[in-house]
């Protein structure tokens, strides 16, 4: 309930800010007395767009903190938590990126790592997993998420969404327009009217569906790219190909939605095309490929 919550109020928080923002610059009147105005709305829909993934993406560590109750480790308390900071900071240092924040939360075994900059990030490890994975293996998961950091990840997803809320948002209030225009061409009323209303709303369900469908699949790569340089860091494939073994065969710890894509595993979609993760398999497969070459 606690992370429906956070979700909720950070998007409303975040839709608000946006709101005030369009307001005061003007994009939001892209409808006038001579019609659709394009430039007004691609600048309209370039706030709404971006301006919403980069907040995202700003708060990324903070809203981790929050929903998943990840506890910071400031100065080692047992063994466990010295040998976690001191392979993040191993790691690190052979991908040549700042130390990360290190932390712990309570869950089913899973990792993630978010954070607005490559300097700037946070690695989170479930104690799910710390307690069923090996030390070789855990080192391995820990090296896909320094991967995911040294790759840029976080802010290379951020911008492929704003591309594609972009997309939507001006696409939409296009066929919003014309739509509109179609059925009230008799009309000597002025402004859009219900017609615009329903369509853009129906627009931006349809094609911010299709939308997810090309995220996602960016999303896949970088999976594929991660467990690539989690074998590059260790200097062989095969402890990350034991860990994702050992994932694939225990139910993945659930990750509230802001971080779900950044988990070193993911909750399988009802179709291929709509999961953020490639089955273990493929990533696996990948992996041997690039042993045998």
């Amino acid at each position: 309930m606690k992370r429906i919550v956070l979700f909720l109020v950070t998007n409303l928080a975040i839709m608000v800010v946006l709101g005030i923002v369009v307001s005061l610059t003007g994009a939001n009147r892209f409808i006038g007395n001579g019609g659709l105005h394009l430039g007004t709305l691609l600048v309209y829909a370039l706030i709404m767009g971006f301006a919403g993934s980069f907040i995202s993406l700003w708060m990324s560590k903070i809203i981790a903190k929050w929903s998943t109750g990840a506890q910071v480790i400031g100065s080692p308390q047992n063994s466990t938590e010295f040998w976690l900071v001191d392979t993040v900071r191993r790691l690190s240092e052979r991908a040549g990126i700042p130390m990360p924040e290190v932390a712990i939360y309570e869950g089913e075994p899973n990792a993630f790592a978010t954070g607005p900059s490559k300097s700037n990030a946070l690695v989170a490890v479930s104690t799910g997993l710390l307690q069923t994975m090996t030390r070789e293996e855990a080192e391995a998961v820990m090296a896909h998420e320094i991967a995911h950091v040294a790759n840029g990840d976080m802010v290379t997803l951020t911008l492929i969404q704003g591309v594609v809320n972009t997309f939507v948002i001006f696409i939409s209030r296009v066929v919003g327009f014309v739509v509109d225009s179609f059925l009230r061409r008799n009309s000597e009323s002025s402004g859009p009217g219900i017609g615009y209303m329903i369509t853009v709303v129906v627009c931006d369900i349809v094609f911010g569906f299709l939308a997810s469908m090309i995220v996602m699949y960016f999303s896949r790569q970088r999976e594929f790219r991660a467990d690539a340089g989690a074998a590059q860091l260790l200097g062989t494939p095969q402890p990350m190909m034991n860990a994702l073994a050992r994932l694939g065969a225990m139910q993945a710890g659930e990750l509230p939605k802001n971080v779900a894509t950044a988990g070193i595993n993911g909750q399988p979609g009802w179709a291929e095309l709509f999961s953020s993760h490639p089955p273990i398999e493929q990533r696996i497969a990948a992996l041997a490929g690039r042993r045998l070459s």
